[in-house]
């Protein structure tokens, strides 16, 4: 009998007290930037290491005439940073663009291809007292 009169109890504290309501926003997504401008250059990140701008080139060659390919690599290894950039001809190309490779597997990972936004402007370097050489690092 007392069995009886705690599954009930049981069964309804767990329709209530999981993920049916959803947290506040968070300050990262008020924060969010607002999506990019449509452009004829992509941004496309989740690359793998050994992706090279001619692979990035001919995977999205797919989908429309690609003016430049571009993989950010390291300086010393020569690697892929994990990100580039694409470049298409026209708006069109580059929305069949994203259309095609946005989610897909590129070299054994899957990318995420959007609107490259443009940069943030950036404060003018500060006058340390030092001479430049003695700056750099």
């Amino acid at each position: 009998m007392a069995m009886r009169m705690a599954a009930p109890r049981l069964l309804s504290r767990r329709m209530f007290s999981s993920f049916a309501f959803s947290p506040p926003p968070t300050a990262a997504a008020a924060n969010a930037p607002p999506p990019a401008e449509p452009s004829t250059n992509l941004f496309v990140s989740g690359l793998n290491k050994r992706t090279t701008s001619e692979g990035l080139r001919d995977a999205f060659a797919k989908f429309g005439q690609v003016v430049s390919a571009r993989v950010v690599t390291d300086r010393v290894s020569g690697y892929s940073k994990g990100f580039g950039f694409v470049n298409y001809a026209t708006l069109d190309d580059a929305a069949e663009g994203i259309k095609g490779m946005d989610g897909k597997f590129l070299d054994g990972w899957v990318i995420f291809a959007e609107y490259a936004r443009p940069r943030a402007p950036q404060p003018p370097p500060q006058n340390t007292g030092y001479p430049q050489s003695y700056t750099r690092y």
